[in-house]
């Protein structure tokens, strides 16, 4: 949310810090527990519901702490700063002397529980999955409002608490809190970009556009929003030996030694392709992808050119549903023949960061107020705008059409 953007009527947001058990199970939530409840300006998100939310500890300014025990027998305000509140990621001076007036003891660790927003009397809660010195990052675990009377009383907190532990293996592992729309499929736009094109400048232009807020509603991917890529693909066109099987399989060498196999299904190109991905394949390019086309996916193949393939992507997710998509810009080109290339901006749903069900149909929603966006930027920049689904596989053809010597059958 803009620091310019005025909050709606009726909006409200708490921050909820207390005991790290109420996140991990270490113990369970007592009455004697005490819970920190802090009132915010403002809720940092736009809409709502919203789906995720990022504090900034340096952001939050001046705040009062509202110290309880759950049971509310014990009850202390202070005062802090948001950048004091956790130091190093450790509880501050004045958190840890607020949280003593009400325990009498150390409390343990405490750490941010949940982000509380509201409307009017309609409130969500928000489980915290990361927490880092300068941040943290919460999702939305109420998939219905609960009243916004009984915020400040925490009347939400124990189901808060019970529907954490519920999803505590998607909630508490790095990074697994993500689910895939559309299983087993690739939905994404591509645009073909006429030669010579700076990737590396385009792609932190795009980044920047993000940064400053040029497409509403969308933040970077907490802790994931920059990736570098560089490989090799060794691609087989699957001709046969029916319809269903057509499309392609590509072995990319990774850094183990090993192969990732990418297998695509789809006639012709298209926005949305069956896709899957298989690790740890021990072979070598001496007639061993060959022999795995043949004898293990049992296919019809004819080898296309291998290329090389830089990427540079963006990430960023949607603060209302959660769902990530990815812009990249990539730069092929042929092994044999590098001054034959392709040079593409794509657009991907990657994933979504949801701990209530997601809405597909939100995607495809959000990708077309996406592609807006991105088609004013290559036009701004003298760039095709056209949206298409020109794919490797169809590159690698039209090479070999106009290079026939670059064609490899399967032997």
């Amino acid at each position: 949310m803009s620091e310019t953007t005025p909050t709606p009527a009726g909006r409200r947001a708490w921050l909820a810090l207390g005991g790290l058990h109420l996140l991990n199970g270490t113990a369970p939530l007592a009455g004697s527990d005490p819970v920190v409840l802090v009132e915010l300006a403002a809720p940092v998100e736009q809409a709502f519901p919203s789906n995720t939310a990022v504090l900034r500890w340096d952001r939050l300014g001046p705040l009062e702490l509202a110290v309880r025990t759950v049971d509310g027998t014990r009850r202390h305000t202070a005062k802090a700063a948001g950048d004091e509140l956790f130091p190093g990621m450790l509880p501050g001076r004045e958190l840890r002397e607020a949280v003593t007036e009400v325990t009498g003891r150390d409390a343990g660790p405490l750490v941010p529980l949940f982000y509380v927003t509201a409307d009017g009397d309609r409130a969500h809660v928000h489980s915290q999955i990361r927490f880092l010195a300068e941040d943290a990052c919460f999702i939305r675990i109420t998939p219905e409002a609960v009243d916004t009377a009984g915020v400040e009383e925490l009347a939400w907190l124990p189901e808060a608490v019970r529907l954490h532990a519920e999803q505590f293996l998607f909630l508490n592992n790095h990074q697994r809190y993500y689910r895939k729309c559309f299983s087993g499929k690739e939905l994404e736009y591509k645009y073909t970009l006429t030669p010579p094109v700076d990737s590396w400048t385009l792609t932190v232009e795009l980044y920047r556009s993000l940064l400053d807020g040029e497409l509403p509603g969308y933040v970077m991917e907490y802790r994931d929003e920059y990736q570098a890529w560089d490989y090799l693909n060794h691609l087989f066109e699957v001709t046969g030996p029916t319809e269903a099987e057509r499309g392609y399989a590509s072995f990319i060498p990774t850094t183990d030694g090993k192969h990732l196999l990418k297998r695509k299904w789809y006639a012709e190109d298209t926005f949305d392709r069956r896709e899957s991905h298989t690790y740890g394949l021990d072979l070598a390019d001496d007639g061993g992808f060959e022999r795995y086309v043949r004898e293990e996916l049992k296919v019809e193949a004819v080898r296309l050119p291998s290329f090389r393939r830089v990427r540079y992507d963006i990430n960023f997710e949607s603060v209302r549903t959660g769902h990530v998509y990815g812009v990249f810009f990539d730069h092929c080109s042929l092994v044999e023949a590098r001054e034959v290339t392709l040079n593409q901006c794509e657009l991907e749903y990657l994933r979504s960061r949801v701990a209530v069900e997601p809405d597909e149909a939100e995607v495809l929603a959000e990708m077309e107020e996406i592609v807006g966006w991105l088609e004013a930027f290559l036009r701004e920049r003298g760039l095709g705008d056209e949206r298409g689904f020109y794919s490797k596989r169809t590159f690698l053809k039209d090479a070999v059409a106009a290079r026939p010597e670059l064609a490899r059958k399967v032997g």
